[in-house]
């Protein structure tokens, strides 16, 4: 049934004719008339009498007017709302994100968002795995390097750069030699026996894994003690590096992006397009800092 026919026809039952209902809706009495028409023929009843004297309300009129108006006012109410939505932020936000960041940055950053968006209330999920947005319900994503064929579309908020580093108690090899040289290291437990070349293979470490650990802080705290050296992101050792408590050998030569990310590429809702451009305007220099 079309909701304009219903709208109309109420419109002209309050009225009381054609006229006065074109007058208060802007709408043409032609237009008018020919929406009760078609909602007659879909109902199979006729809702006005057409007569010399005006119109009036059948039996079957009054009845549906009488059971209509009100719900039309909610109906009305319940668009006014949306359109007003589509400038207020409001809602459950659920967002996914991975457990290092969430460690790290994500409190600070969700206290401050939600100050500016006093209508949202954030509900944030930590985990490394690879959440589905849509099977679990969750408006947004924070990614590490999400694959290029995703169905998700966003933005990258940030850069960050694998480096290797160690205390300075642990001596830092040479270069020119060609030969990989073997050195204790604290890996994840994924590692599976590759080399590191540093800057561009300026000299290459092959790890000797004296630790494994699946927690990047465990890792950079294990190297801090002296067990070895370690493949870090430079945002979580900035301040070790910074002060002399480690020291870095090179850069991996790998950039690590982080992503927001969401499901709709047309019309987001009003508090994920908050959520995306607030987390796009955290790190203006696109570089990845962190602390803790």
């Amino acid at each position: 049934m079309n909701l304009n026919a219903l709208e109309d026809f109420n419109l002209v039952a309050v009225h009381g004719g054609l006229g006065k209902a074109s007058r208060a809706s802007g709408r043409s009495k032609a237009t008018l008339s020919r929406r009760i028409a078609g909602l007659e023929d879909a109902l199979g009843v006729r809702l006005l009498e057409r007569g010399a004297g005006g119109l009036a309300l059948t039996e079957a009129g009054r009845l549906l007017a009488s059971r209509t108006e009100e719900p039309m006012h909610e109906v009305a109410d319940a668009m006014a709302a949306a359109r007003e939505g589509l400038a207020i932020p409001r809602g459950r936000l659920r967002v996914a994100a991975p457990l290092l960041f969430s460690q790290l940055a994500l409190g600070r950053l969700a206290a401050q968002f939600l100050a500016t968006y006093p209508e949202v209330q954030l509900e944030v999920v930590s985990e490394d795995r690879v959440i589905d947005l849509v099977d679990e319900h969750f408006d947004v994503a924070i990614r590490i390097n999400p694959s290029k064929d995703s169905t998700l579309v966003g933005r990258c908020i940030a850069k960050d750069r694998l480096v290797i580093a160690a205390a300075p108690s642990v001596p830092m090899p040479t270069g020119g030699s060609r030969k990989p040289v073997r050195v204790p290291a604290v890996v994840l437990p994924t590692y599976a026996g590759e080399s590191w070349s540093i800057d561009g293979a300026r000299f290459t470490i092959e790890p000797q894994p004296v630790l494994r650990a699946s927690s990047l802080l465990t890792i950079r705290d294990a190297i801090l003690a002296g067990a070895g050296v370690a493949l870090l992101p430079q945002s979580i050792i900035w301040t070790l590096l910074a002060s002399g408590e480690l020291v870095q050998w090179g850069s991996a030569g790998r950039d690590v992006e982080l992503w927001v990310l969401h499901t709709s590429r047309r019309l987001p809702s009003p508090k994920v397009r908050a959520f995306v451009d607030f987390m796009s305007n955290q790190y203006p220099d696109d570089l990845l800092v962190l602390s803790g």
